[in-house]
């Protein structure tokens, strides 16, 4: 039974320590107001990340210290490197393995499948900011003071996605629901729980680390095609979905400042978005689940 420490209880922290504690792992797992799931093997902690030493302190004699934390988008710029620093202090302290949980946004606008052996070609500061983050790893990694390795995943199916927070409620009640992009452009789509089981898996790794992985995912599908897909794995009725046009989005960023930030990775959804995750499927065995267990799933969440 090894020590595991989490920080952040989002989607993709609470499923990764749901994962650790029902393998028999004890779990820490760190956020401001020690919220998370519920489960003898999760010690829930109270404490502000960003603080160096406490993090050390909690983090002393655990096998990983994960980062799945996600603030909020138009914070970035404020809230990720106190926090990233933080993390690279207490792993360098204790010997934890800095296991991250990443996304796609520093490769940029691409040309055919993303892997993760493409250059970082992302000109926009905050699509940047996690492969600048994840370069500060490697590069302690490379000299010796930590272990690293970083997970990257497209938009999640369960969670803080489209499906989950803009047209999944609209398309289970029947009604016609309204989505903030093209529909029918290709994406790849990440279930929350092969994210989680990626980071175990090359956590636990030594050929791992020092690398990025991708989680591995299904065949991509259009907006449409999954709001089809969700609607008929749910029983729900045909799924009915109209685009909103950009100018409409754009002023409502004028009031929003999380819809004003979206501007920035819009290109994700207007040209081919598709994740090639071979490299983990021949390296660790590890295959997506079946899309309709992820969309049930989702939709279990929202009805929660």
């Amino acid at each position: 039974m090894a020590k595991q420490v989490i920080v952040g209880a989002g989607a993709i922290g609470s499923a990764t320590a749901l994962l650790l504690a029902e393998r028999g792992d004890q779990v820490r797992l760190v956020t401001r107001r020690g919220t998370g799931p519920e489960h003898p093997g999760i010690e829930l902690v109270a404490a502000d990340a960003t603080d160096a030493a406490r993090l050390t302190e909690i983090t002393g004699g655990a096998a990983a210290l994960y980062n799945c934390a996600s603030p909020l988008y138009h914070q970035w710029f404020t809230d990720w490197p106190p926090l990233a620093a933080a993390l690279l202090t207490a792993a360098e302290r204790t010997g934890a393995v800095l296991t991250a949980m990443s996304n796609l946004y520093g490769y940029g606008p691409v040309d055919g499948p993303i892997t993760p052996q493409l250059p970082i070609a992302a000109t926009h500061p905050k699509l940047r900011l996690r492969a600048e983050m994840w370069n500060d790893m490697l590069a302690a990694h490379q000299a010796g003071r930590i272990r690293a390795v970083e997970v990257r995943a497209s938009d999640y199916i369960e969670a803080n996605s489209i499906l989950s927070t803009v047209i999944g409620k609209a398309v289970l009640a029947g009604k016609r629901a309204y989505a903030p992009g093209p529909l029918d452009v290709q994406h790849s789509w990440t279930s929350i729980h092969d994210a989680a089981r990626t980071l175990v898996t090359v956590a636990a790794d030594e050929r791992a680390h020092g690398q990025v992985w991708f989680a591995p995912a299904n065949p991509p599908l259009t907006v449409r095609q999954l709001a089809t897909r969700f609607a008929q794995a749910n029983h729900a009725p045909r799924a009915r979905v109209t685009p909103i046009p950009y100018p409409v989005m754009w002023t409502s960023g004028l009031f929003s400042p999380l819809i004003k930030e979206l501007r920035t990775t819009r290109y994700q959804f207007t040209r081919p978005f598709v994740v090639d995750a071979s490299a983990t499927t021949e390296a660790f065995g590890l295959t997506p689940i079946p899309l309709d267990e992820a969309l049930r799933d989702a939709a279990a969440r929202l009805r929660a």
